[in-house]
């Protein structure tokens, strides 16, 4: 969805990144179904106690429970965060990123078929077990947030966030830092607008998401 991928180039661009300082990386499996996740796993060998390392679920192919999202090259992608998915989900992620556990766990988008309280009881067992360290939401109202956090601890929300877009500002933000939950920014350059280096005349491939 964002004009292809270079599979060696994005792995010397995580080591770059590694070399430089950065210790967090944040991907889904929803990312080229399964392929971002894979190449995260390929540039972290060796170095996994150097990386936070965070992904998501919630966003399936494997099932056709849930609700439909959107269609990525001819395969439907579905909402879904019903207990045996996240399982399935959860395992597959481990087995493509080569560890035995993730630091940072995200619903990706919300379902609305499945009862929070499922979903979090999930997250809660999955993190007794070891597999995952702390839980976090995405694409997530604060009324949601609220009853994730009547079921358990919540460690942290991602929404898109940037000086073009700072809605959160209003009641989300007051909101995390008092229940001390981590904020994380998605699209804090606003798919690239605020780099500097998009001009008018700028033109995307077809199959990049920022295709008119």
């Amino acid at each position: 969805m964002w004009g292809g991928t270079d599979v060696q180039k994005s792995v010397r661009s995580i080591h770059a990144s590694l070399d430089a300082g950065v210790n967090f990386i944040d991907t889904a499996p929803a990312y080229g179904l399964g392929l971002s996740e894979r190449i995260v796993g390929e540039a972290i060998r060796g170095r996994r106690d150097k990386v936070i390392l965070a992904t998501k679920c919630g966003l399936v192919w494997h099932t056709g429970k849930g609700s439909f999202f959107v269609d990525q090259n001819g395969t439907r992608i579905r909402r879904y965060l019903g207990a045996e998915s996240i399982r399935y989900e959860v395992e597959h992620s481990l087995r493509r990123l080569e560890t035995d556990y993730i630091d940072l766990y995200q619903t990706h988008w919300q379902d609305s078929t499945t009862p929070i309280e499922q979903t979090m009881g999930t997250l809660l067992d999955l993190k007794k077990e070891g597999k995952i360290r702390a839980i976090g939401v995405s694409n997530c109202t604060i009324d949601q947030v609220k009853q994730y956090r009547s079921v358990g601890r919540l460690d942290a929300a991602q929404e898109q966030y940037s000086l073009l877009h700072r809605e959160l500002e209003g009641e989300y933000l007051p909101y995390c830092a008092r229940n001390q939950m981590a904020m994380l920014a998605y699209s804090p350059l606003a798919n690239g607008l605020l780099t500097g280096k998009v001009d008018p005349e700028r033109s995307f491939p077809d199959d990049d998401l920022r295709s008119p």
